[in-house]
């Protein structure tokens, strides 16, 4: 069973990168775009790309979209398969979409409160490596966080009920993800004169293509499984 869950979750994640492109070459891209053109202005006399703008926009975007994608949906698969069975009341589409909601909110828009996105042309080149092992550190950070407290909230739901173990587990995370990322130092690379516009919408579509990705995840996920899990029902009852 949970191998065909990963195989159907790489499918829904390829399908869920589609979508996640489509939404980035048409709200993301141009936001790159004059962030690439600020970036010229600034340095005139800079060597030629390696890799076009054409390339960058174009293969090079799809393909690292469809590789995130179909990667976390296997991931999600995996999580759905510890969990199927343990969380009580939800079939696969409520439990589907409760994971895609705490996948979004533990790897998506809690690091990024902390270090939100960049245009890939803005930031010192020489502190690219650190700044990725924080960002990769604050999602380890939230994601352990988000375990913590669901299995906590788990614990208390027999004797104190739904309402009192979820808001005691928010709570739980919400302590954990703000002790810890307080030890990380902030990370403030945004040239004077950027347009706060731009960046402002850059960071927008950047959480808006990763909400369609989470949103088609487990929409797509849920469904596609809840029929499977019809069909075999059907069989075991003939």
């Amino acid at each position: 069973m949970t191998a065909s869950l990963i195989l159907r979750g790489l499918f829904v994640g390829i399908v869920a990168g589609f979508l996640a492109f489509s939404f980035a070459k048409y709200f993301g891209q141009p936001q790159i775009d004059q962030a690439f053109a600020f970036e010229e202005h600034l340095d005139q006399g800079a060597a030629p790309e390696l890799v076009g703008r054409e390339v960058q926009s174009g293969v090079g975007l799809i393909s690292g979209v469809l590789v995130y994608s179909a990667s976390m949906g296997a991931l999600f698969a995996l999580a759905f398969a510890n969990c199927v069975g343990r969380v009580g009341g939800l079939g696969p589409r409520g439990l589907a979409a409760l994971l895609a909601l705490g996948g979004f909110v533990a790897v998506i828009v809690v690091p990024a409160l902390k270090y939100p996105a960049n245009p890939p042309s803005i930031g010192d080149p020489d502190t690219l490596r650190e700044r990725t092992h924080l960002f990769v550190l604050m999602v380890m950070l939230s994601v352990v966080a988000m375990v913590i407290a669901v299995n906590f909230a788990a614990k208390l739901l027999p004797r104190h009920g739904a309402w009192t173990a979820a808001l005691v587990g928010i709570g739980l995370y919400l302590l954990v993800v703000n002790l810890g990322g307080s030890v990380f130092p902030p990370v403030n690379e945004v040239p004077d004169g950027f347009p706060a516009e731009s960046l402002w919408q850059f960071r927008l579509a950047t959480l808006g293509i990763q909400l369609v990705m989470w949103s088609a995840l487990g929409l797509i996920f849920g469904h596609l499984t809840e029929r499977d899990f019809r069909r075999l029902r059907w069989q075991s009852q003939r």
